[in-house]
């Protein structure tokens, strides 16, 4: 059995049931991405009609995400609860302060809180992993004020394992790319609207449509830096997909269209703010 730190994954496998188990019933904060979707498979597993996924439904929320949310919900076999978040109508989320991410997740534990108790259940779930402690992550902080749970941390699984536990349990995510809230990608104080969410989701969904699997588009104004990785890189400067990804840029209201040489990088604008975790 190959080890993983001081324990095996399947010990770690064991230990996540286990504190799963232990807290009776759940909700589960469920937005389909590569952490939540391990939560939710193993929370069913273990809780079954006792555990139940809360899919937030937002702005801040890619179009394809929400779709791919509810349908990865629906094969796992878990019963699925729908609200509307409105971070948006909150201006200290709106306008962007570097603490954000605070007032996304404060909104988030807003709706979890009385939904979990209107159905009989004893925990909110997040699926936080432990490499999410060493970045800059508001909301870590307003999930303690909620005193949601954290599973994946209590059991020691990193990003890495996370992946390698979904791939061994069948799960399509093991190597979805990694994901962020749309507001990630606007500079800090920069105001946050629909039209501009709008805007670079349907950037990426463009960029994705062209073939590239890891992207972000970062707002700024009349430009839009597309973030690939640093291996498609030629292939976004190849000259029909260069055109390609002007046309759209511009079709979407942006008059310049870059491309960040330093490739996909997560949480990049935080490098602003001198406060992004240090290379591992």
């Amino acid at each position: 059995m190959r080890y993983i730190g001081v324990m095996t994954l399947a010990e770690k496998h064991a230990r996540l049931r286990g504190l799963i188990a232990d807290c009776g019933s759940a909700l589960v904060c469920f937005s389909g991405g590569v952490d939540s979707t391990l939560l939710l498979k193993v929370a069913h597993g273990v809780l079954g009609e006792r555990c139940v996924a809360m899919v937030a439904l937002s702005p801040t929320m890619a179009a394809s995400e929400r779709t791919a949310a509810l349908a990865l919900a629906a094969e796992i076999g878990a019963r699925i609860e729908t609200t509307e978040s409105h971070e948006l109508s909150r201006p200290e989320f709106r306008m962007n302060p570097k603490d954000r991410c605070y007032f996304c997740k404060d909104e988030l534990l807003d709706l979890a809180a009385p939904l979990a108790k209107r159905l009989g259940l004893s925990e909110v779930l997040l699926g936080t992993n432990t490499d999410d402690l060493g970045d800059y992550r508001p909301g870590l902080q307003a999930a303690k004020d909620h005193g949601a749970r954290q599973p994946l941390v209590d059991a020691t699984l990193s990003k890495a394992e996370v992946r390698e536990l979904s791939r061994e349990l069948g799960l399509a995510t093991w190597d979805k790319p990694q994901l962020a809230c749309l507001s990630s990608r606007f500079p800090y104080g920069t105001e946050i609207t629909p039209e501009r969410l709008d805007q670079v989701d349907k950037m990426e969904d463009g960029m994705r449509a062209l073939g590239f699997r890891q992207v972000r588009a970062r707002w700024h104004g009349e430009i839009v830096r597309l973030e690939v990785d640093v291996d498609a890189l030629a292939r976004a400067t190849e000259p029909e997909i260069r055109a390609a990804i002007v046309r759209l840029g511009r079709e979407l209201g942006f008059a310049f269209v870059t491309l960040d040489l330093a490739g996909f990088s997560s949480g990049s604008l935080n490098q602003l703010l001198g406060i992004r975790k240090k290379p591992s």
